[in-house]
């Protein structure tokens, strides 16, 4: 989806999440664009504290070995592409994460962990919020993990957020509000800029796939 086909606005972020309609050719909700720009300007900023403060104990429940190779905006479209979860349940992933962190002082997101915990807040969001849902299987298979490793991902984070999922009207709406205000003080630049980089690697990405294929026909 092109950066300059998104009309960034708080009312259209809010009628998103409130009256949205999934169908095959749906355009990516906004708030997946302003979660995404979110989530990386938090990376940043963890990542210029860890560079002062070595010394500081993280959790390491969500780290993996090697760093997907996907963008944040590339990750949340795919989850949202194949699990039709709403809008609604972005929100609610929100509020876990945002809960995670404050429960778990040593957790910074990094490049290491965020999608893990993406995948595992949002297929828990989806259960709190949807009346149907895919099983862990599924979750796992467009999360790209095994059902074991999300199985493991989902018990460690329950135990970590003390099962304290609910979220009621309120605290729901007070998230939404804060992401209205990334969208109408300056988070629209934020969320354009997330859009353009996310595009430019998928061009990128498209373009040595071709490199590849001419190479292979030429050997």
């Amino acid at each position: 989806m092109a950066s300059s086909s998104l009309t960034i606005s708080p009312r259209k972020l809010r009628s998103d999440v409130f009256s949205y309609s999934y169908q095959e050719d749906s355009n990516t909700p906004l708030v997946i664009n302003v979660l995404a720009s979110l989530i990386e300007r938090s990376m940043a900023r963890n990542e210029r504290i860890a560079k002062s403060c070595r010394w500081a104990i993280r959790t390491r429940v969500f780290d993996c070995h090697e760093t997907p190779d996907m963008t944040i905006q590339s990750y949340l479209e795919r989850i949202f592409r194949y699990t039709r979860a709403g809008p609604s349940v972005y929100v609610v992933a929100y509020v876990y994460i945002d809960r995670f962190c404050q429960r778990n002082a040593g957790f910074r997101i990094s490049a290491t962990n965020v999608h893990r915990l993406l995948i595992t807040t949002i297929m828990v969001a989806s259960k709190y919020v949807e009346d149907m849902n895919y099983r862990n299987s599924y979750f796992a298979r467009v999360g790209g993990l095994t059902t074991e490793e999300l199985n493991e991902l989902e018990l460690e984070f329950l135990f970590l957020m003390g099962f304290k999922l609910h979220v009621n009207v309120s605290v729901f709406e007070s998230y939404c509000c804060h992401l209205e205000r990334e969208v109408s003080i300056g988070g629209g630049y934020q969320i354009e800029r997330t859009l353009r980089c996310a595009e430019e690697i998928k061009g990128r990405r498209k373009e040595e796939r071709g490199y590849n294929q001419i190479a292979r026909v030429m050997l």
